[in-house]
């Protein structure tokens, strides 16, 4: 789908607040609010727009330990990947996943209570699922900038 300046304009207003009305997000973007709607509709059947959530702060919700886990897997073959991509998925524990390239196969973000939580994570969740070579744990101490809306400069046109 391309996108033009209104829908990037929409994006990055839904981003900030997702909890803004159609009337709202039609004066800020300069349009009706039927054209917005359907602009709306449109970006959310093409996937754009995946959902609309809200943003929880983990440290105030009780989740104090977060970590990165890089996981080497033993075997490689397509039908193990996808085993594993499938149940690490099932962790409420995992709030990302990604498939690597370099020394793992695998880096999870992980948010737990505390440590005690974290280690009930990896004995008995992630050392349970079979096929996992490696798991090496980092700890994050602070968090310098967490994840927010996407910058979408780059893709705006000159009117």
């Amino acid at each position: 789908m391309k996108l033009d300046n209104y829908d990037l304009k929409l994006i990055e207003l839904l981003q900030e607040n997702a909890k803004l009305t159609v009337s709202e997000l039609a004066e800020a973007c300069g349009l009706s609010r039927t054209p917005v709607y359907e602009r709306m509709k449109k970006l959310e059947a093409n996937g754009v727009i995946k959902s609309y959530n809200a943003r929880i702060d983990p440290q105030t919700s009780g989740l104090q330990l977060h970590a990165f886990c890089n996981v080497s897997l033993k075997e490689h073959a397509h039908d193990f990947l996808r085993n594993f991509e499938d149940e690490i998925k099932e962790f409420p524990q995992v709030v990302a996943a990604y498939h690597t390239a370099g020394m793992f196969d695998y880096m999870i973000e992980v948010r737990c209570r505390n440590m005690e939580a974290y280690h009930d994570f990896i004995a008995s969740k992630l050392a349970g699922l079979g096929n996992i070579g490696n798991v090496q744990s980092f700890f994050i101490m602070k968090e310098i900038k967490s994840p927010g809306p996407l910058d979408l400069t780059s893709l705006r046109t000159k009117l």
